[in-house]
C-alpha cells in the first residue's frame, strides 16, 4: 500500500471518529435537556450539525448512539485509571486515587442531568444493565493490577486480587449517579467527602501491618 494511500486511509479514519465524537457530544447535551425517550434522531443531527442519514452512517439506531455515549464515559475512566497505575506513586496512593475517581469521574459527567441516569436511560434498562455489568467487570481487573503490585511490594496484605477488587467496586457503586440524581447525591464536595472516607476505610483493611 501506497503512502499516498496509506495517508488518505488515516485521514478518513479520523474524519469518522471526529464526526462520531460530534455526535456523541450533542447526545449528551440532549439527555441532558430531554431524557432518551423525547430525544429523536432528527434532534440530535439538527444539534449536530448534521444530515439525519450521517447519524446512521455511524450508529444503526437511537439506542445504539446513547448506550455508545455512556460507554465513551466509561472508556475515558478507564483510560484515567490505567495513567494513575502507570504513575510512580505508592501502590495504597493509587488505589485512593482510582477508588475517588470512579465516582467522581461519573459524577462530574453527569452533573447537568436534571435527573439520574436510570431515569434518564429507563427505555434502555435491558441493555444499561447488561453493559454495566461488563464495566464493573473491566474496573476490577483495572484494581486487581494495583492490588496485586502492592502485595508484590509487600504494602498490601495477601489476598485473591480480582475478587477482592469486585468488592471494592461494589463497596463505591452506591455513590455512583445510577440510581439517584446529582440532587440527590448531594453537592459535589460532600460526595468526595464520602467517597475519601470510604476509600480510607479500604485501605486499613488493605494495608498489611
Amino acid at each position: 500500500m501506497s503512502n499516498l494511500v496509506i495517508s488518505q486511509f488515516m485521514k478518513t479514519a479520523a474524519a469518522a471518529d471526529s464526526r462520531e465524537e460530534v455526535i456523541l457530544n450533542a447526545t449528551d447535551r440532549l439527555l441532558a435537556r430531554y431524557g432518551y425517550k423525547k430525544m429523536t434522531i432528527d434532534d440530535l443531527a439538527k444539534e449536530a450539525g448534521i444530515g439525519k442519514g450521517t447519524v446512521y452512517l455511524h450508529f444503526k439506531s437511537k439506542e445504539d448512539v446513547v448506550l455508545s455515549h455512556v460507554d465513551r464515559i466509561v472508556r475515558r475512566l478507564l483510560d484515567r485509571q490505567r495513567a494513575i497505575i502507570e504513575s510512580d506513586d505508592a501502590p495504597a496512593d493509587k488505589l485512593r486515587q482510582m477508588l475517588l475517581l470512579r465516582v467522581m469521574f461519573r459524577f462530574d459527567s453527569v452533573q447537568h442531568y436534571t435527573e439520574s441516569i436510570s431515569e434518564v436511560l429507563r427505555d434502555l434498562r435491558t441493555g444499561l444493565l447488561e453493559r454495566r455489568q461488563r464495566w464493573f467487570e473491566e474496573e476490577a481487573k483495572v484494581f486487581a493490577v494495583v492490588l496485586r503490585e502492592g502485595q508484590r511490594a509487600g504494602e498490601f496484605r495477601r489476598h485473591d486480587a480480582l475478587p477482592t477488587a469486585r468488592t471494592l467496586i461494589f463497596a463505591t457503586n452506591s455513590l455512583l449517579p445510577f440510581s439517584l440524581s446529582t440532587q440527590e447525591l448531594g453537592k459535589r464536595r460532600e460526595v468526595e467527602q464520602v467517597a475519601s472516607r470510604i476509600a480510607e476505610l479500604v485501605l486499613e483493611g488493605l494495608v498489611s501491618r
